[in-house]
């Protein structure tokens, strides 16, 4: 089953065109759809996820029409918005039931045998009469994922699910996201690069409402490799740099500014060659459509 997205556009009230003419199409598997805040990530998962009207345009999941079929889709969509929200007082295991029971699934004993696996699933079995409020940002996160898989969803949207974990909290959750992966169509909203570079095979870069690129991410970075140069400057240079050449990225390193550069060939004899990554890709596409890039 494919996900087929053709000539989506959302322009708010307020003038904001969040989404311009979008087109993708999203196989079975992890998808990873990277961006900077304010892209226009969230109002395209929105969109999907039956909660808003697009402009024009249309969405498939396979013969599914998804904005005009919502009640059907959202029978098959499991989805984790950027903004999860728990009830405190209410334990896991009590709130996972009642979130199972809405969905659908009326006998006890099979509800009480769905909740028990996927909080084995996501590794709360064991704080599963713990109240909600007392979980960390990934257990809940986790907590999470465990409600948006009821029912054995064939789409699964995760929006911005990583912002905020520490290091061991995101391994977990990759590992996680992954094992999920294997056998449904799973979209990773996301402006973290390697949460896409470790998870999916195929993404797109998504920057003030437009698709600037899409495909495989190690194909993405092959068409770069041998086009990004290196070096450390004064911070009074940075300007001048970026005046002369096509700067993709800024790091500090041991406190000075060490600049990325996207050149078919070496500026000059001070900068060195140097590997190129998914971060490279992302900011060289990004800084065709901004004028700045911080990093």
């Amino acid at each position: 089953m494919e996900l087929q997205i053709s000539n989506l556009s959302k322009t708010y009230p307020n003038g904001v065109q969040a989404l311009k003419n979008i087109n993708l199409n999203i196989p079975q598997g992890m998808y990873g759809l990277l961006g900077p805040n304010g892209a226009g990530k969230s109002t395209l998962m929105r969109t999907i996820a039956t909660l808003q009207e697009a402009d024009s345009g249309s969405i498939l999941l396979g013969d599914l029409d998804v904005l005009k079929n919502k009640s059907e889709v959202r029978k098959i969509l499991g989805y984790l918005p950027q903004e999860f929200g728990v009830y405190p007082k209410v334990s896991a295991e009590t709130m996972l039931d009642h979130i199972a029971a809405l969905k659908g699934i009326a006998n006890n004993k099979e509800r009480k045998e769905v909740v028990e696996m996927l909080l084995q699933k996501v590794n709360l079995w064991d704080v599963r009469k713990k109240n909600l409020g007392t979980y960390s940002g990934g257990m809940k996160q986790r907590f999470g994922i465990a409600q948006a898989l009821i029912g054995n969803p064939t789409l699964i949207i995760v929006d911005e699910p990583t912002a905020g974990l520490d290091p061991a909290e995101r391994s977990r959750f990759h590992n996680l996201l992954s094992e999920i992966g294997e056998n449904t169509i799973v979209i990773l909203s996301t402006h973290i690069v390697d949460d896409v570079s470790n998870l999916c095979q195929n993404m797109a870069i998504i920057c003030l409402g437009e698709v600037i690129a899409e495909g495989k991410p190690n194909e993405l970075v092959a068409a770069i490799q041998g086009k990004v140069w290196q070096k450390l400057i004064e911070k009074s240079e940075l300007d001048h740099y970026r005046a002369d050449m096509q700067v993709i990225a800024t790091h500090l390193k041991a406190g000075r500014p060490q600049i990325h550069v996207l050149s078919d060939e070496r500026p000059d004899t001070s900068f060195e060659a140097t590997e190129a990554g998914l971060e490279d890709v992302y900011f060289a596409r990004i800084s065709e459509k901004m004028e700045v890039i911080t990093v």
